[in-house]
Parts: structure tokens; C-alpha cells; sequence
């Protein structure tokens, strides 16, 4: 599909703008991601909050090419880039302001991308007034995405096969659970108590991947992700995708999720029973 200008929507994304969109971002893996993985020179790489919070060439040079692709299919809309944010933090204030903005995760998985592990994704969300209209997760290793839109199931596709419909998982018993914690970034205080829960599911832990954990969820492959680091471009496509995929995503206090909000915890679930229960297993992380 050639570059060309798309009006920008008062309503749902179009059929054709989010083509667009995809091509854009398998594009942009292909020039400026995989050439890259596994061959990055020691000076590609550097740190932003501490020595696991890493940003890469590759992050840099694929976020320009996405920005600089929906500034020419969306011109006047924001794109939000998450090394944008890093750089200049008062350009997250736009997305909850805006009719239509977009979120960028270059490279999510940054830390799995620098160690040469083929897990890592591209995210790209599109929100009206900080709301989640549309979402993208990209897998550039095996070239397949899911996508939805506010009018749209959950539906994954791929060059290895057809379009289909993904379901988060059924019911299941309360100790045959497994998730994501990312124990290492909860406050002091609360790891300990978080850790003594580990015992009554199945399974818990961290992909250092938010793209791949929130793909498994809408697919039925885990049951939860509960997080209180809220960067919009880690959370804002899976919330929605989850969501048309039949699942539950919203704030602990039992809030709608919103790009806007910055501090309290966002609980994922496959369905209302279950994030329920969840509800209140975690309850203790909102206590002062």
C-alpha cells in the first residue's frame, strides 16, 4: 500500500486506515528492527531509569519511521512514542486531550531484544480523549499481529496463517490460575505480600514482554496481568484487545481504564469471575 493521506475518524478506525497502520508497522520491523536484533554494536544501546531500563538504536529508528508513516496518514494527530516520553514527559498530557491520538511501543521487550531472545513485540494503540479505540500487537519474529477496534472482535493473523477470532480463557478453578507480576516493580513493601499469593495458583511470573503477556491472555493461554506501572503504550492495545477477546480490563477500584490514569494498579482478567476473585486477592496493594 502506497503512503497516502487518510482522513483522520470522528468514528471507529476504517477497514482501509488500519491496513495502513499495519503495513506501517511491518515495515518498520523489517527495516529498522530485525536488521538490527542480534547485531547490535556495544554503543547501541544505552540506559534511561536504571541498568534493566534499556533503549536501543533500534527503538529510536523504528519510532521515527512510525511517527513519521501516521503523521503522513493522520496529519495533525498526536503520536505518542514511548522515547518521546522518555525524552519530553509532558507529551503523555496530550493523549487524554486529544480526539484521536497514537501510542507507540517501538520495541516492547527492550531488555528480551539487547539479550538476543526472539521475545519482544511492537505496539501501537490509537485512543479517543485517552479511551482505546484500536489495538496492535506485532510479533516481528514470526510476522503475525493481533488487532481490534472499539467495533471489532479480537482476531489474530499471520503470513503462516488465516484471520481467526482469539477468546480469553473459560472459567477455571480459583488454584488452576497462572499469570503476570512483575514482582520487581511494586513498592517497597508490597513484594513480600504479593510473593506469599504465588502458592495458590498455578503459575506466576514476568516475560519482560508486555506485547507477548497481554497476546497470551486474549488467546486463553494465562488468566491475568496486574500492574502499577501504567505507561500507556504498554497497556492501552492490550486492554482493548482483551476486551473484544471476550475479557475484563479495568482498574482495581473497579475504575474504567484510561491512559490518563497514572498511579493504582490495572487488573486484567478472561472474564468477570474470575477478575473478581482477583479483585480481591490483590485489594492489599491499594492500602496505605
Amino acid at each position: 500500500m502506497t503512503d497516502k493521506k487518510l482522513p483522520v475518524p470522528a468514528t471507529p478506525l476504517s477497514r482501509a486506515q488500519r491496513a495502513a497502520i499495519l503495513n506501517l508497522v511491518r515495515r518498520t520491523a523489517k527495516n529498522e528492527i530485525l536488521p538490527r536484533f542480534q547485531r547490535l554494536a556495544p554503543g547501541d544501546t544505552t540506559t534511561k531509569t536504571d541498568a534493566d531500563d534499556l533503549v536501543t538504536e533500534a527503538d529510536k529508528a523504528a519510532e521515527k519511521m512510525l511517527t513519521r508513516g501516521l503523521n503522513m496518514h493522520f496529519p495533525g494527530v498526536p503520536v505518542i512514542g514511548e522515547e518521546a516520553v522518555a525524552a519530553d514527559p509532558a507529551l503523555r498530557d496530550q493523549i487524554a486531550e486529544a480526539e484521536l491520538a497514537f501510542i507507540l511501543d517501538p520495541i516492547d521487550g527492550t531488555w528480551n531484544y539487547v539479550q538476543g531472545l526472539p521475545l519482544f513485540g511492537m505496539i501501537l494503540s490509537a485512543t479517543r480523549f485517552g479511551r482505546p479505540i484500536f489495538g496492535l500487537l506485532y510479533d516481528p519474529v514470526s510476522d503475525d499481529w493481533i488487532m481490534a477496534g472499539e467495533d471489532s472482535a479480537a482476531e489474530r493473523e499471520g503470513v503462516r496463517f488465516r484471520r481467526r477470532a482469539i477468546h480469553a480463557s473459560a472459567a477455571k478453578e480459583d488454584d488452576t490460575l497462572s499469570g503476570f507480576v512483575h514482582l520487581n516493580l511494586l513498592p517497597e513493601g508490597k513484594t513480600a505480600q504479593m510473593a506469599a499469593l504465588y502458592p495458590r495458583f498455578r503459575r506466576v511470573g514476568s516475560l519482560q514482554c508486555s506485547c507477548h503477556e497481554y497476546r497470551l491472555l486474549a488467546q486463553g493461554a494465562s488468566d491475568f496481568h496486574i500492574s502499577g506501572t501504567l505507561n500507556p503504550w504498554d497497556h492501552a492495545a492490550g486492554v482493548l484487545i482483551v476486551q473484544r477477546a471476550g475479557g475484563v480490563a479495568r482498574m482495581l477500584n473497579g475504575d474504567a481504564y484510561n491512559t490518563a490514569a497514572k498511579t493504582g494498579y490495572l487488573l486484567v482478567a478472561p472474564n468477570e469471575p474470575i477478575w473478581q476473585y482477583l479483585q480481591k486477592e490483590f485489594a492489599f496493594l491499594e492500602d496505605s
